[in-house]
Order: C-alpha cells, then sequence, then structure tokens
C-alpha cells in the first residue's frame, strides 16, 4: 500500500513540474479547414474596407492565448475567429486585454469598428 501511494505522489509531483515547466498554452492550427484565408485554429483581421470572401488575405493572424495589442487599426475591418476546441476572442478598448467590450464566439466572424480598439484576447474555452 505504502508503494501505491508513495508512486501515486511521485506521479503528480511529476505531472505538476511538467505543467509548470510548459509555459503558455496556445491555440494550434488544426487539421481543418481555412475560413476566407484565416487558417483553422487562429483568428484573423482582413484590412480596414475588405471583405473577407473577396480577398482571403488576413493582415493579421493570431494563435497564442492571452492579449494582443493592435496598431494602425481604423475604421471598419473584419474579425474572424477560426478557433478551435470553443475557444473565443474578445474586442477591447484598452491595450494589453483591458476594458474589453465584445466576445466573439468560435466559428463566428464580426464587421468592427477598430478605431476605439486596441487590444484583442484570444481566450481559452
Amino acid at each position: 500500500m505504502r508503494t501505491m501511494f508513495r508512486a501515486a505522489v511521485t506521479f503528480a509531483t511529476a505531472a505538476t513540474a511538467l505543467v509548470a515547466m510548459s509555459g503558455a498554452a496556445q491555440a494550434k492550427p488544426a487539421d481543418g479547414t481555412p475560413w476566407d484565408g484565416c487558417p483553422s485554429g487562429a483568428v484573423c483581421i482582413y484590412g480596414e474596407g475588405v471583405v473577407p470572401a473577396n480577398n482571403p488575405h488576413p493582415t493579421n493572424v493570431y494563435y497564442s492565448y492571452g492579449a494582443h495589442n493592435l496598431s494602425n487599426q481604423f475604421g471598419q475591418h473584419w474579425i474572424l475567429n477560426n478557433q478551435t476546441g470553443g475557444a473565443s476572442a474578445s474586442l477591447c478598448n484598452g491595450s494589453n486585454g483591458t476594458n474589453c467590450t465584445t466576445t466573439i464566439a468560435q466559428d463566428n466572424g464580426l464587421r468592427v469598428n477598430f478605431t476605439p480598439i486596441n487590444s484583442i484576447t484570444l481566450n481559452r474555452p
């Protein structure tokens, strides 16, 4: 019984150390289909006034969870959330993912005035 307990403790300690060393999790591209040029597993922003179906070339592509500051994004842009596993994306008025106002569910896109948007976040499910 003690041997089994020690083995369980050793396993739990090793698993905890592995998780601690792994760093930040990332939304990875899956084997899914791109959506208007946005790879599976990504959140994509398209150029001002661009319709993704007509011009499937995003200007910004994000894969990693967390906050992403934006620069020089003004006017109307499409943003597509092509993440997998139920991950969402949020539009934030502040930098570093603060003052978020809109959440975009997986497999959804919005045409948004990006002038007040200073960052986006990719959120774990």
